[in-house]
């Protein structure tokens, strides 16, 4: 069994920065990629940014320039920093954990943290 926990969602004013957190724990055996997506209300959930355990990374589009993801190997923990923050940006953030425990491969999620940007 593996837990994410994601943690520093808040309420931000536009052009505010936030920095998410998430934790892994469980009988981890290693971890492949690692990732934050979101859902805004009334739409589906969408790919913000992923991080190979290489630490090659993606991002959506529309947050390249703006967001950064990034990972501790050591800690089990996958970050995104998110500045120049828009209202188009609230949304609930999750984490997604993809790797393999001694039980096998896992496909984790967290259970998301909202982030909500309005002055």
């Amino acid at each position: 069994q593996v837990q994410l926990v994601e943690s520093g969602g808040g309420l931000v004013q536009p052009g505010g920065s936030l920095r998410l957190s998430c934790a892994a724990s469980g009988s981890i055996f290693n971890i492949f990629a690692m990732g934050w997506y979101r859902q805004a209300p009334g739409k589906q959930r969408e790919v913000v940014a992923t991080i190979s355990s290489g630490g090659s990374t993606n991002y959506a589009d529309s947050m390249k320039g703006r967001f950064t993801i990034s990972r501790d190997n050591a800690k089990k923990m996958v970050y995104l920093q998110m500045n120049s923050l828009k209202p188009e940006d609230t949304a609930v953030y999750y984490c997604n954990t993809k790797g393999r425990t001694t039980g096998g491969l896992f496909d984790s999620w967290g259970q998301g943290t909202q982030v909500t940007v309005s002055s």
